[in-house]
């Protein structure tokens, strides 16, 4: 089961919000970013989130309180629809803000629990989340396509097929991962911990 999560950052431009309606999957907002997707003409099945922001009102009997205030709207959304039984999760508006906005946003990947494949897709890349739990994970890499890989934790990371392998190394919070390049092909990354990866869209 797949679904959309809209978050309040910078609006999505026409073309991502194009892709994310063509998946037929249902969309939530996450809190005020059901909002925004409502100003853009779309259908909103639910508001998630602590609901600070969402105008309240338009939301009566579509929304579901999340008040935990130790974590972003967006990890406790993410959190509900893995609880619900969503196996991939991708999310939109979540550019913008203050930079603890913008790396809160990785944060939210990585305290998120195994079980789905998550995606924040941004205008130009896609970031996507790795859970050991959920074994190895397989991208085609271009030759030449740049791709980065970031832990939020000190873990072992392997990649396969990029211009700069790695075998088992020890990489923690750093810029080790940054601006790899695919050779062609499929490649492969996996870790014994949780790791962010993003690629080009």
């Amino acid at each position: 089961m797949r679904g959309v999560l809209w978050c309040n950052g910078t609006p999505p431009s026409r073309e991502l919000i194009q892709w994310a309606v063509s998946l037929d999957a249902p969309i939530f907002g996450v809190d005020g970013g059901a909002d925004i997707a409502a100003s853009e003409g779309i259908e909103v099945i639910e508001v998630l989130g602590d609901m600070d922001s969402a105008s309240k009102k338009n939301w009566a009997g579509r929304s579901v309180s999340l008040p935990d205030q130790s974590t972003s709207d967006l990890s406790k959304s993410i959190r509900h629809l893995i609880g619900r039984g969503f196996e991939e999760i991708e999310i939109i508006g979540a550019d913008g803000g203050s930079q603890g906005h913008v790396l809160g946003t990785w944060a939210a990947l990585f305290e998120s629990p195994a079980g789905a494949k998550i995606r924040i897709h941004h205008e130009s890349n896609v970031s996507r989340r790795f859970h050991p739990e959920d074994g190895e994970m397989c991208l085609e890499i271009g030759d030449g396509a740049r791709f980065s890989v970031f832990s939020f934790e000190s873990t072992r990371v392997w990649i396969k097929g990029s211009k700069w392998d790695v075998s088992g190394e020890e990489i923690g919070f750093s810029t080790r991962g940054l601006s790899n390049e695919g050779i062609g092909g499929k490649g492969s990354i996996r870790a014994e911990g949780v790791l962010v990866i993003i690629t080009g869209r």
